[in-house]
């Protein structure tokens, strides 16, 4: 989350700044350098540390100014800037913006991924595997606002690859479970690859929906996509709330 004081990107260094001190230097001093957990640290030398901290410089960077500029009008060049490295030390992490964003997309999958899996372990009907997958999925979207304005932003500005490595195996996870449940007789014997590209579907273009709205309701969207696989249309409850009901995220 961007501190209270940090304000826009500024349109001619298009460099974050917090009062006189830039972005680049105050991520250095504050939580938006992420430190390296000190169990981890402890394994790790005098370089390898560094290259976490460079590595985790850029992505902070990247997120704040993906989501201030949008994905289409930033450059390497501004995520740069927005770090106290230098331009050469970015590409011996990434080659591109896109890649930028794709690792970006696949902290986000690492994070959610553990979530999913253990609620759905839990589940002992086929409504709560379904109602649990996209309650979780949907509460930790509106808790990560940073990250959810960066995915949103890039797009609304241009179709980025969405098959990251890391959210493909999130993917195959939903199948698996899906399959044990089915094994178990959880499930009647359904298509899993079908009813997962579907759970995936519904789910992100229903956070686009619900996040767009004045007061984002995680577990009524939840309700909704459960009814709407449980039953179809005609179990639906009645929409409560103009269609057109929108706000800024």
């Amino acid at each position: 989350m961007l501190p209270p004081a940090l304000t826009k990107i500024d349109g001619v260094s298009r460099t974050s700044k917090l009062g006189t001190v830039t972005f680049a230097e105050s991520v250095m001093d504050s939580s938006l350098a992420k430190p390296v957990p000190p169990s981890r640290a402890a394994l790790l030398g005098k370089r390898e540390q560094t290259k976490v901290q460079n590595r985790e410089l850029i992505l902070e960077a990247a997120r704040q100014v993906f989501a201030e500029l949008g994905f289409g009008a930033t450059t390497v060049r501004d995520i740069i800037r927005a770090t106290p490295l230098a331009s050469g030390t970015f590409y011996n992490y990434f080659k591109s913006k896109e890649e930028v964003y794709q690792a970006i997309r696949d902290d986000v999958a690492l994070a959610i991924r553990p979530r999913l899996r253990d609620e759905r372990l839990k589940a002992k009907s086929v409504e709560e595997f379904i109602e649990s997958t996209f309650r979780t999925f949907f509460e930790f979207v509106t808790t990560d606002q940073t990250n959810f304005r960066t995915i949103r932003h890039t797009a609304d500005t241009t179709r980025v690859r969405m098959d990251t490595p890391e959210v493909v195996a999130g993917f195959e996870e939903l199948r698996e479970d899906i399959e044990r449940a089915i094994a178990e007789g959880l499930f009647p014997p359904v298509d899993a690859d079908y009813l997962m590209a579907a759970i995936v579907g519904v789910a992100f273009e229903m956070n686009e929906r619900m996040m767009s709205r004045a007061t984002p309701d995680p577990v009524a969207a939840a309700k909704f996509a459960t009814a709407l696989f449980m039953g179809g249309l005609r179990t639906l409850p009645h929409a409560d709330h103009p269609a057109a009901e929108t706000g800024t995220a």
